[in-house]
């Protein structure tokens, strides 16, 4: 038998055949601001529809309160003297601001009750870190994880903490090996720094890339330094790549990486802010995207934790993180949008009536361009790291050399 999927097998017997879907009311009792992008009220518009779509409390599924995240587990990755200054500064929502550590702007408003968000963003991760391997769960959901751009001193991007980063501090002092998958349509530049000197974690990021894009960093030179080497991967796209590109990508590189490396856990950061609608990127895929992605992560057999992440039509993030539950639980969701949902779509002014975004390519010269690009991309990646990972050649323990 193939060597990675008897390991597959045996992980599956292992693992308990229940999913859990980390959560809080609270995630969505705070606000950035009314003109902000980043709309909390997400986290609740996507539990509302998965409760009506009928996918909260089914069999085989657990709903866990997310808890937040003890200062000890925050300092194993960020720095006191950043995470003491968010603290005060969410004390009583007064104007405050220090631009060494990101706080303040436009982008990183200071609010009443920020340091308790975030900390409750971030212990639901490390939550959904721990059903999957300490409780034997086969996958789990933190939708209000993903703030891949949080720094270790530094806020950036509407992230304040860096969810992931922290969550896996004790799988990696336990020696554990971690692949990171990342899809939003921004480089997952926090994470990516945090374990660029290293080979324990694995990054790949997915993302629209170009020199007026945030956060300008992703290009498919970024593969890693010293023992890190080759263990950051990055997908760069052009604007107007749409659902077959993704795809492509996913065939010919992901899939052989994560299969090769052969990890201990799969992390996937699953921000919704590719689709075609999202008022902040150029991207061009719909929800099909997301079923895809959710199912090649499932079909890895591997321990699976999915965080969530970008997404600025609230809308969007709710049908494509419902989709994604939904596909994680092998829970079979009609087309349409739940007729008990419509009150809430009035709510926001929406006419769309479809859980599924109907089929979507980008115009012929633009997919011809988004083509070229991704072959370009690919053809690099493959003559750079297929090697050290030995696909297409011997098998190795482990799949890299040392």
């Amino acid at each position: 038998m193939n060597r990675c999927l008897f390991f597959a097998l045996f992980r599956l017997v292992m693992m308990s055949p229940d999913f859990a879907l980390i959560y809080s009311h609270a995630f969505s009792h705070y606000s950035y601001g009314d003109a902000h992008p980043f709309k909390v009220d997400r986290y609740r518009l996507t539990f509302e529809l998965m409760e009506h779509c009928g996918l909260v409390g089914r069999e085989g599924t657990r709903l866990v309160e997310a808890p937040p995240a003890a200062r000890e587990a925050l300092e194993r990755f960020h720095r006191s003297d950043y995470l003491a200054t968010l603290e005060r500064f969410s004390r009583d929502g007064g104007t405050y601001a220090d631009f060494r550590y990101g706080l303040g702007d436009v982008e990183n408003p200071v609010f009443k009750g920020l340091y308790d968000w975030v900390c409750l963003m971030c212990g639901s991760t490390i939550e959904a870190v721990r059903q999957v391997m300490e409780e034997g769960c086969r996958a789990a959901f933190s939708m209000a994880g993903g703030l891949h751009h949080g720094f270790a001193a530094r806020a950036s991007g509407f992230c304040y903490l860096n969810d992931v980063v922290v969550a896996l501090q004790p799988l990696l002092a336990q020696g554990k090996r971690i692949v990171y998958v990342d899809i939003d349509a921004h480089h997952g530049d926090g994470v990516q720094q945090a374990f660029y000197a290293t080979d324990q974690v694995l990054t790949i990021s997915i993302h629209e890339y170009g020199k007026d894009f945030y956060p300008y960093s992703g290009s498919v030179q970024e593969v890693g330094v010293d023992a890190g080497y080759g263990y950051a991967v990055n997908v760069p796209l052009v604007a107007h790549s749409d659902d077959l590109i993704y795809q492509q990508a996913f065939k010919r590189l992901i899939l052989p990486l994560i299969e090769a490396y052969q990890p201990d856990l799969l992390i996937t950061q699953m921000g919704a802010d590719a689709m075609r609608t999202d008022p902040l990127t150029r991207l061009e895929c719909t929800t099909a995207m997301m079923e895809y992605a959710g199912r090649c992560f499932l079909e890895t057999g591997l321990p699976w934790v999915a965080v969530g992440g970008g997404g600025y039509e609230r809308l969007n993030v709710a049908r494509a993180w419902t989709l994604l539950w939904a596909t994680m639980i092998g829970a079979e969701v009609p087309d349409a949008l739940p007729a008990t949902f419509t009150p809430t779509l009035r709510e926001l002014g929406s006419q769309t009536r479809w859980l599924r975004d109907p089929p979507h390519l980008a115009l012929p010269d633009d997919f011809a361009r988004a083509q070229q690009s991704l072959d370009k991309t690919l053809s690099f990646l493959e003559r750079r790291l297929f090697p050290l990972y030995r696909i297409g050649g011997a098998a190795s323990s482990h799949g890299v050399t040392a």
